[in-house]
């Protein structure tokens, strides 16, 4: 792709000027209509070291509104950053609807410079696609626009700026050992670029390659493809969307079948024991499948709580040694005793070491990103464990729901959560997910217990009262959710807590399992 490119193309300065004046106003009116529309645009720029970049992001700048963007230099990521899934730092960044970021280098260095010096192994290199791709059809699905540019050069047009540069003395401090090995090895970073560019070229997020040679060129190439973007968009009216996600066409067999799987592989009892009961095999579902009557005497929970406590403890020290993180999702039924549960896993922890996110309705902040975005930005670093009281999983459960967001937005987060996950579990990250059920009797009981103990009332809301009068649509979406997510690599851990002692019991042994098999 990358040999066929024209780099002889060139533009006069007269005409440039010109063009540029006209183009200037029309950027700036289209930039306002953005921020009325609320749609985001993020701005790529990519290429080889002394293309322009800079030069052009400057450029670009000019005419746009400052309070309406940020520019993002990226770096090689800090010890900080590198504690964290490579893509943690591109979430904190993204823009809010209506607003503008741009990357000056992004989320392929980790496919461009890594795999050059070999940084990371091949099967890496595949996953980092993955997620690179995952990321953008996100991103774009939720509303945002993507522009990404390669700026292109020669060889020998690299060589003589790079030369030009070094007999600058304002310059020179640009061309490192980076910049030589590079220009050293120009070869191996176009055959690089030219995979990266050939398996990230998407409808949503394409690659417009920029010939960079002659910078005026350069310059009036992206902001046109800038304008026509922005034109695209704004003709459009309301925010891209693309096709619903296969996840949502899981046929109702198959998620009969993942339901059997959920059911025997949490509870311990096959569907065919189920249906023995009593109940029609047709009519079974994960949830219907629970024998909610496991109990553990008082004695007992006594002598494993202390047990598993103290286990836990000896392990967020190793977790910390071996800088492995840990993410632990707690969802469930109002007063199922998520609170509990979460109390007695940290009851006996470092504090240094853990941290609960208490998650609530998203702010104006939150509201104005992906909704992903306040969870990527709080995920642990390595060697620290992060516990979220409710989680992403409120997309397709609160939020279908009480029908906060679209049918085809909720369907879609099932595909969008499972990436998400198997980002973290590609990272070396435990990743524990726990259901915590009762029945509809005991949370009555529990409610009234709430309202009526003096202590207690504050645990109990109208917003409770009414989630209980949608029961079976609720328990119709964790279904859903059970037969979506529960995957290999992140599977769902259903806690029959009727009983609370059996749940604080279960949750702390589920959560010491998963981090020694991630420890041998």
């Amino acid at each position: 792709m990358l040999d066929m490119v024209d780099l002889g193309k060139k533009l006069g300065k007269a005409e440039f000027k010109e063009w540029m004046k006209g183009a200037e106003r029309r950027i700036n009116e289209l930039q306002r209509g953005m921020k009325e529309a609320g749609i985001p645009t993020i701005v790529v720029f990519e290429g080889l070291e002394a293309a322009g970049k800079g030069t052009c992001i400057n450029r670009l700048m000019l005419p746009l509104d400052p309070r309406g963007f940020k520019v993002h230099p990226i770096h090689p990521a800090n010890e900080e950053e590198a504690m964290r899934p490579f893509l943690y730092r591109f979430w904190l960044r993204l823009p809010a609807r209506g607003r503008m970021a741009i990357f000056d280098h992004s989320w392929y260095e980790r496919v461009l410079n890594d795999t050059v010096e070999k940084a990371i192994s091949r099967g890496e290199q595949r996953s980092a696609f993955d997620e690179i791709g995952a990321f953008e059809r996100q991103l774009a699905d939720d509303g945002a626009l993507i522009v990404k540019f390669w700026m292109h050069i020669s060889r020998k047009e690299q060589g003589k700026r790079f030369a030009a540069m070094e007999k600058n003395e304002s310059l020179s401090w640009k061309i490192g050992k980076e910049e030589k090995r590079q220009h050293k090895q120009y070869e191996k970073y176009l055959g690089a670029a030219e995979e990266m560019l050939e398996k990230t070229n998407t409808s949503y997020a394409p690659w417009v390659i920029v010939e960079a040679h002659d910078k005026q060129y350069a310059v009036k190439k992206i902001f046109q493809t800038i304008i026509n973007t922005w034109e695209g968009a704004l003709a459009r009216v309301k925010p891209l969307v693309t096709a619903p996600a296969a996840a949502s066409k899981v046929s109702p067999k198959t998620k009969e079948k993942l339901a059997e799987k959920v059911v025997e592989k949490s509870t311990g009892t096959s569907v065919d024991k189920v249906a023995g009961k009593g109940l029609a095999a047709e009519n079974v579902t994960i949830l219907s499948g629970l024998d909610l009557t496991k109990t553990v005497s008082e004695e007992e929970y006594e002598k494993r709580i202390a047990k598993y406590q103290e286990r836990l403890l000896e392990l967020e020290h190793e977790l910390y040694v071996r800088r492995v993180p840990v993410v632990i999702a707690f969802e469930g039924c109002d007063a199922a005793g998520k609170g509990g549960a979460i109390k007695r896993l940290t009851e006996h922890l470092d504090p240094r070491g853990y941290e609960v996110m208490p998650i609530a309705a998203p702010t104006r902040e939150e509201l104005d990103h992906h909704y992903l975005w306040r969870f990527a930005r709080n995920l642990p670093k390595a060697g620290h464990i992060t516990i979220f009281d409710r989680t992403w999983y409120g997309r397709v459960l609160v939020e279908r729901v009480e029908g906060f967001c679209s049918e085809e937005a909720w369907k879609r987060a099932y595909r969008e959560i499972n990436e998400f996950e198997a980002g973290l579990v590609n990272f070396g990250t435990v990743l524990v997910k726990f259901w915590l059920h009762i029945d509809q009797d005991e949370q009555m009981r529990r409610f009234k217990e709430r309202q009526d103990l003096p202590w207690k009332t504050w645990k109990i809301t109208e917003e409770d009262w009414r989630n209980r009068e949608k029961w079976p649509q609720y328990e119709r979406a964790v279904n859903d959710m059970l037969a979506n997510c529960s995957t290999s690599y992140a599977p769902f851990t259903i806690v029959e807590a009727n009983d609370k002692l059996h749940a604080r019991v279960k949750t702390l042994k589920t959560v010491i399992d998963a981090i020694e098999e991630r420890l041998k």
